[in-house]
């Protein structure tokens, strides 16, 4: 089949354009699905979470089970064939993270994650080598902000396509193998992680579409070419727009995320001393299971 991300098949390309905004979830409330166990999901549970990610890359989960646990987390998963955990240097023993302000608690004060800070736009592991890509996500949340906290969510798809649809130009630089660097982190022994170059759009083995970026401006080098600096700035443009495909929620105890690692952001927050903000988040290798491109 030819793949409409192909930028010399226009004809391939437009029939999938027109699929993909003829199906795509522009109303977030039409995202969520309220669910019974997520250790077990009925049929029409995981039909219904299934059919948003397949149109939307994404779909958002509430329930009101009080056994929450990483297992749970990952039992969820595994219903969507998400098996391979990204089992980062931060992450707990199941390779699963608690995300939670951490103030006096060594390395992981240091990183975005674990403050009250505004996190900008990104996909997550955009700094993994091309063997770990994160290609899917879950984030559960346990406990939300006493104030603020609110996510940003577009699938990349959608992304690629607006971008395609302003100028194929754009994707050519943002496909190009040397388009962005991910500088190397260090730590006191030296090296901890080797700097990372590759492309923001590329496809997997499947021929699905995969993107990597981060909206920082810090820690990360893009190309310095006149058609790469126009495409992070006409990104940069669409991620600030109203655009009705930008989903805007927070995620309030119960709630949880399941993606196909799209584009997301985070706002600040002002924490609740008595239950601190905390979610769970699982990365994966593997993209939801029958999510191909259609």
């Amino acid at each position: 089949m030819p793949s409409p991300f192909d930028l010399d098949n226009d004809s391939a390309y437009q029939r999938w354009r027109e699929r993909k905004l003829e199906n795509a979830i522009t109303g977030t409330a039409k995202l969520i699905v309220e669910i019974n166990d997520p250790r077990a999901l009925t049929p029409s549970e995981h039909t219904a979470l299934l059919e948003r990610c397949r149109r939307s890359n994404m779909a958002i989960y509430a329930t009101h089970t009080e056994r929450v646990d990483e297992d749970m987390v990952r039992q969820l998963g595994q219903q969507f064939g998400l098996n391979s955990l990204d089992a980062n240097w931060l992450a707990g023993e199941q390779g699963i993270t608690r995300i939670t302000v951490c103030k006096n608690e060594g390395q992981r004060q240091a990183y975005i994650p674990y403050t009250d800070r505004a996190i900008k736009w990104h996909t997550d592991g955009y700094y993994n080598t091309p063997d770990r890509q994160v290609r899917g996500m879950i984030l559960h949340c346990l406990h939300s902000a006493g104030q603020g906290g609110e996510n940003r969510l577009l699938d990349h798809e959608i992304a690629y396509l607006m971008l395609r649809d302003a100028s194929s130009d754009f994707i050519r630089a943002l496909s190009a193998p040397d388009a962005m660097t991910i500088p190397e982190r260090t730590d006191e022994h030296g090296v901890a992680r080797a700097a990372q170059t590759g492309p923001v759009f590329s496809l997997d083995k499947s021929g699905a579409l995969h993107m990597r970026y981060t909206a920082r401006t810090r820690s990360i080098e893009w190309k310095q070419d006149d058609a790469t600096r126009a495409a992070v700035a006409m990104l940069e443009q669409l991620l600030a727009s109203n655009s009705p495909h930008i989903h805007r929620l927070r995620l309030e105890p119960g709630m949880g995320l399941l993606c196909n690692n799209v584009l997301h952001e985070r706002a600040a927050f002002i924490d609740n001393t008595n239950a601190p903000r905390l979610l769970f988040r699982a990365r994966y290798h593997d993209r939801i299971a029958a999510t191909s491109r259609t």
